[in-house]
């Protein structure tokens, strides 16, 4: 990383997003806290922390107290930073509210990084790969039927070779009707992932894979409570579909215990919710030295440059309607594009990402009308 002298402030920001189709009832938008880090070199970076319900003052307040009079007067440099940070934060807990608020800075800092050197994440990291293969996701528990075979065929028409729905929080008999109509919409080439979202118990989920494992299953997402380290490895040894568990999982420490106990087949790690880009990289290395399946979770502008990166080829997830650009979140061009479902970079340095305010952008052009 380049040398960006110490740390001189944090500035943070809440930004409420509207999504663009509701992921239920009681997510109606997503909360975004915008950091920026402000060096003793004069490069300034632009990061962030991200939760979908609830939780984002709680992760702006330990941004603006904590971790800012922890880590001003420090070196600028996230991958120094991150551990001494972490073990200061520890008694507040060990992930959760505290990785989330930890990676608004961490990322900040990596963009600083790559803005001073004129290079993309990817490149700052060590790109290996030109493009990443993209897999299309929806939050769509909630949809009617057929809206739900309508996502797919739009999924299938965009070139994806893998593709994902939810599952659990209603009937078996039904969750088997939409699984089987997805399959029939996407063909027989395509694969198909399931995700429960920790909707079922150990019971359940066996009796519903057990019915669902015919439609071909790349992958089961999160069966059970995502805590549940070993009801997931009990129920690996009694099905055949792999198991896929990260997003909940906050620290290199739970996805040494996923791997180790057989929980999990596939690692998720959100690069948020982990703390950011420097435990990323640290949970990807033992993946990889474990010769277990590492696909990054959501937010593709940053796992896609990540994906281009690690030393295996990793899946891009792209929840419909939920990238950045889309919710109307970025004022300049994505760091990213996605097309023929493949991922690259624009060239935009560091992370690439400056946001904006979507409520004040419309006041903006309120004013102007």
């Amino acid at each position: 990383m380049s040398d960006l002298g110490r740390l001189t402030g944090v500035r943070t920001r809440l930004i409420d997003v509207p999504l663009v189709r509701p992921w239920g009832d009681d997510v109606l938008g997503w909360h975004v806290i915008e950091v920026r880090a402000e060096t003793e070199s004069g490069a300034t970076g632009h990061g962030f922390s991200w939760t979908p319900s609830i939780g984002a003052h709680a992760v702006k307040a330990l941004l603006d107290h904590d971790i800012r009079d922890f880590a001003v007067g420090r070196p600028a440099d996230a991958a120094a930073l991150w551990r001494p940070l972490w073990q200061h934060l520890h008694e507040a807990g060990s992930g959760g509210v505290t990785t989330i608020a930890m990676a608004g800075l961490d990322l900040a800092l990596w963009d600083a990084a790559g803005r001073a050197a004129g290079r993309t994440l990817a490149d700052l990291l060590g790109r290996v790969r030109d493009s990443a293969v993209v897999y299309g996701s929806g939050v769509n528990r909630h949809y009617p039927l057929a809206d739900l075979v309508a996502q797919a065929r739009r999924w299938r028409e965009a070139g994806y070779a893998l593709v994902k729905i939810k599952v659990g929080g209603r009937g078996l008999a039904e969750d088997i009707d939409r699984v089987a109509a997805v399959r029939e919409a996407i063909g027989p080439d395509i694969d198909l992932a399931i995700d429960a979202n920790q909707n079922w118990s150990l019971d359940e989920a066996e009796a519903a894979i057990g019915e669902l494992a015919r439609f071909r299953l790349r992958w089961i997402e999160e069966p059970l409570r995502a805590d549940d380290l070993a009801g997931h490895a009990e129920l690996r040894s009694r099905i055949e579909v792999p198991i896929a568990l990260g997003e909940n999982l906050h620290t290199l420490y739970r996805f040494r215990d996923a791997v180790e106990s057989g929980a999990a087949d596939i690692l998720q790690p959100n690069v948020v919710r982990v703390g950011g880009i420097t435990p990323f990289l640290e949970i990807a290395r033992f993946c990889d030295a474990a010769d277990a399946e590492l696909h990054p979770h959501l937010l593709p502008e940053i796992s896609g440059q990540l994906a281009l990166a690690l030393p295996r080829p990793a899946l891009v997830e792209d929840v419909e309607d939920a990238g950045f650009g889309r919710l109307g979140i970025l004022a300049e061009r994505s760091p990213v594009d996605i097309r023929d479902a493949r991922l690259t970079v624009t060239g935009r340095p560091g992370l690439g990402i400056a946001l904006r305010d979507p409520a004040e952008a419309a006041e903006e052009h309120t004013t102007d009308e």
